[in-house]
């Protein structure tokens, strides 16, 4: 299934984006670590360079905590020197404190330039990531209060939103930003199973059909616990498996494929499935 999703607010964040980073000290890079590899935007890459970056592993609550553990590693080589690299629920409490420390030790020589010669400016940090990452949610954390926008679902922020979260910190908030022509079809798939890219646009039943094969490649147990089916089988006999025992039949005794889709879909993003990271 081929799967592409850049409708033209995208194109207008990336612009954004490149007008504000010359004014950045460093970069807030948030990923979904339910699928961490698909997050990283190759167009954020172009943009941000050679600027200090704190990645966050967000939505850790909801992942597997010992896989992402395992790929930090990997995370630090991706970006280079000048990295944090931090696990996080964006929900949570204490998200200020450590990612404020994080900015102020990656941003430490300019801050004792500025003390130096009793200049009283602001460090500014940008906030970037694909959709539905828990970017804003972040964001509202470090506020203390509700100042953007968020949602469940993709491209929910569509403008740039600068916010104050210390005396001297300030950050900026942008939409979720995906790619034009996302070659990877497994990062589509992975982008798409973690709702970064617009359920509008895809096609549930396909979906749901490669999330089944990539869950028994990564997962193989995770299908039979949870609706208590057989998963040797093809993957139409799981989905039809997993409709009678879940009474999702339609009148006439054909099973509802779509309802049933849509289930499996939802039960993954929702960790019913289980706190599993696909790499």
């Amino acid at each position: 299934m081929k799967i592409n999703w850049f409708p033209g607010h995208m194109t207008k964040a990336l612009r954004t984006m490149e007008a504000e980073v010359k004014n950045i000290d460093c970069v807030i890079y948030v990923l979904d670590s339910r699928a961490p590899f698909a997050c990283l935007n190759p167009e954020f890459d172009k943009i941000i360079k050679n600027k200090p970056v704190i990645a966050v592993l967000n939505k850790i609550d909801m992942s597997d905590s010992e896989k992402v553990k395992g790929i930090i590693p990997n995370i630090r080589d991706y970006f280079g020197e000048k990295c944090a690299i931090l696990t996080q629920n964006s929900t949570a409490s204490g998200a200020l404190k450590i990612i404020l420390k994080n900015i102020e030790t990656l941003c430490k020589e300019k801050i004792e330039r500025n003390n130096a010669k009793g200049v009283n400016t602001f460090i500014k940090a940008m906030v970037i990531g694909v959709p539905n990452t828990g970017k804003s949610t972040l964001v509202n954390n470090l506020c203390g209060k509700a100042k953007a926008l968020t949602g469940n679902k993709a491209g929910v922020t569509r403008g740039k939103q600068w916010v104050r979260v210390s005396q001297n910190i300030q950050i900026l908030d942008t939409p979720g930003t995906l790619y034009p022509n996302i070659e990877n079809p497994k990062t589509a798939r992975f982008l798409a199973y973690v709702g970064s890219i617009k359920d509008e646009v895809l096609d549930t039943n396909d979906l749901a059909v490669d999330l089944i094969k990539d869950l028994l490649k990564q997962y193989p147990e995770v299908l039979g616990e949870r609706y208590q089916v057989d998963t040797t089988g093809e993957v139409y006999e799981i989905i039809e498996a997993i409709a009678e025992v879940k009474k999702m039949v339609m009148k006439g005794g054909d099973y509802d494929y779509d309802r049933t889709c849509r289930m499996i879909i939802d039960d993954f993003r929702k960790t019913r499935l289980g706190k599993l990271t696909l790499l």
